[in-house]
């Protein structure tokens, strides 16, 4: 983990910026629901996973609601490499993944003997619909002497063209393995989480141009004008953030890590830089700590995300329920980019930090 001065690049790629802009357009606003309604869905999916042998596996920027329903029923809020290690591993036949498509296909690919379903299709990730599958195969084929790393938050597609798939929480330590064999690396998609490997290191990165658009957001002078009114808070930042703002954090980490690291630091209030949807479980393992959202670049209208995702914010009860009632919005893979990706899911699955 040396040599900083090595080899570091980003592809620019503007297109991408406007594929995702015209994606969110369509994303609907999902309507609020009173107790009396709550309490007859959860009733209802409590029943129906009992009767078709499901399970709920959820992601931390999901709705407290269905996380809170998930643990209720023997499920699992996690992040998504411990989602993918859950469904891998529970002997549910039916697994209810809530969260973005990229997570439902990775569990349809490393269990494709189960039936694996998702509260909408809909839901998806900039990061993944800023690397179409045909333009990243394009760009690692110009680069062939490159090992390609890519982040979980990618198509089926894109999986299958990469050696390995790694998440944030394993980032560091698989990149750190690879430079020491001497290989260069293609990562893609996101370009501040690659930037931070590379700072942290030192390896020879070449890198897609992609952004989630919610830790894009974050603002490092925001963060520290809350730092004035709440000079003791520690500030915890995903690696997904710009660098001004990984550079003022006190942790930066992965949903996990930095949900552990609130349990550990002994500040009593934490600035907390990734989607809102993680407090839910943060307040759990700190019920005596302030969490306070990091400041984005904008409030209402003019902010694209304001620390939630919109796309984890289609998953509601209401679709949870419909998709158990109709066995709708299965995940389907074709099964040679299932073969090839599953490939590079398992070196994740299975690699030891």
């Amino acid at each position: 983990m040396v040599d900083q001065q090595r080899n570091i690049q980003v592809v620019e790629n503007h297109s991408q910026r406007e594929l995702v802009e015209a994606y969110l357009n369509q994303v609907p606003a999902e309507a609020v629901i009173d107790s009396a309604r709550v309490a007859e869905l959860q009733a209802q999916i409590k029943a129906l996973l009992i009767e078709k042998n499901a399970v709920i596996i959820a992601h931390y920027y999901t709705d407290p609601l269905i996380q809170a329903l998930a643990e209720e029923t023997g499920g699992k809020v996690a992040d998504s490499l411990e989602m993918a290690r859950f469904g891998n591993s529970h002997s549910a036949q039916t697994l209810v993944v809530a969260g973005v498509k990229f997570m439902g296909e990775t569990a349809k690919i490393l269990t494709p003997d189960k039936l694996v379903l998702m509260p909408t299709l809909d839901a998806t990730c900039s990061l993944d619909v800023g690397c179409p599958a045909d333009e990243f195969a394009a760009f690692c084929d110009q680069h062939p002497d490159r090992t390609v790393v890519v982040y979980a938050n990618t198509s089926a597609a894109v999986k299958a063209r990469a050696d390995w798939v790694v998440t944030s929480s394993i980032a560091l330590q698989v990149v750190d393995y690879l430079d020491s064999q001497g290989e260069k690396i293609l990562w893609a998609p996101d370009k501040y989480l690659g930037a931070y490997v590379q700072k942290q290191t030192g390896a020879d990165l070449l890198m897609w141009d992609g952004s989630c658009i919610v830790h894009e957001e974050f603002k490092a002078k925001g963060i520290l004008n809350l730092k004035k009114v709440h000079p003791h808070a520690a500030v915890l930042v995903h690696p997904e953030s710009p660098e001004s703002v990984v550079d003022i954090a006190d942790v930066v980490g992965s949903t996990s890590q930095l949900i552990e690291a609130a349990r550990q630091l002994p500040q009593q209030e934490m600035i907390v830089a990734t989607d809102q949807g993680i407090f839910y479980k943060m307040q759990q393992a700190v019920p005596d700590k302030t969490l306070l959202v990091a400041p984005t670049g904008g409030s209402g209208a003019t902010c694209r995300s304001c620390a939630n995702c919109p796309w984890m914010g289609m998953n509601s009860l209401e679709n949870l329920l419909q998709c158990l009632q109709q066995g709708s919005n299965a995940i389907e893979v074709d099964s040679e980019v299932s073969l090839l990706a599953k490939r590079s899911l398992e070196r994740m699955m299975n690699f030891k930090a």
